[in-house]
């Protein structure tokens, strides 16, 4: 019900308004953005949550399938796939949005930060409630999946590759696969995270093979050495 009187509000408010504050979004968060008309021609980012929000009007209404065919015509002209069901907050800012994709049943809070080739989706086995919630001031960084009906807390960071299946509390930094939280508070959870230290299967094989192969030719030299002593005999 939180989201529901968010988008209530949000409503409210002017459409004027509500795209010169979605643009000013991305003077604050893209040094790249020069002119307010650059902004408005050019960032698919932009596009995507504008063409939304008119297929969620028609999918509020009740009239799916014109907002499922805006939603598809917005993904051929953004690169971003957006279900006219998602409820999204205020000042989401897309940054170099190929590839994302936000299912049904997701809640974008406001001032949240999504890029390129993340998903927010469901897992394939829940019904109804099936897709993540993502709170106030959350980040979630480029090629993230968040998995299921699973909620993204407020402030929360979500790493690049992370894979996330379970809840995330506010103020805290997720990483990995599966993701795991490394800091909360701005304090870090785990000391012995070293990334570089993580096993390498590949590299465990080849020590055994080498391994393997030392102690063949060991054996070879032994048997050689037989041979010529009895040779020698």
């Amino acid at each position: 019900m939180f989201f529901y009187r968010k988008e209530k509000e949000v409503n409210q408010v002017g459409i004027w308004k509500r795209m010169k504050e979605d643009m000013d979004v991305v003077f604050e968060q893209d040094p790249a953005a020069r002119s307010y008309f650059e902004v408005f021609l050019t960032y698919s980012g932009l596009h995507a949550v504008w063409w939304h929000r008119v297929a969620h009007m028609f999918y509020r209404r009740r009239m799916f399938f014109i907002a499922r065919a805006i939603s598809q015509l917005n993904r051929f002209l953004t690169g971003i796939e957006i279900h006219p069901g998602a409820i999204i907050g205020r000042r989401l800012f897309i940054d170099h949005g190929m590839g994302v994709v936000i299912g049904e049943t997701c809640e974008i809070g406001d001032n949240v930060t999504i890029f390129q080739g993340v998903t927010l989706g469901g897992t394939g086995k829940e019904k109804g409630k099936r897709h993540p919630t993502v709170k106030d001031n959350a980040l979630i960084a480029t090629g993230a999946k968040v998995l299921g009906s699973i909620t993204i807390g407020k402030s929360a960071k979500v790493g690049a590759g992370s894979v996330v299946l379970k809840d995330v509390p506010d103020h805290a930094t997720i990483v990995g696969v599966p993701g795991k939280v490394v800091r909360q508070h701005g304090e870090k959870i785990r000391k012995d995270l070293d990334h570089h230290k993580l096993p390498d299967p590949v590299a465990n094989r080849c020590e055994h093979l080498q391994q393997e192969i030392d102690e063949l030719r060991a054996e070879i030299a032994e048997l050689k050495e037989i041979v010529k002593g009895k040779e020698g005999e």
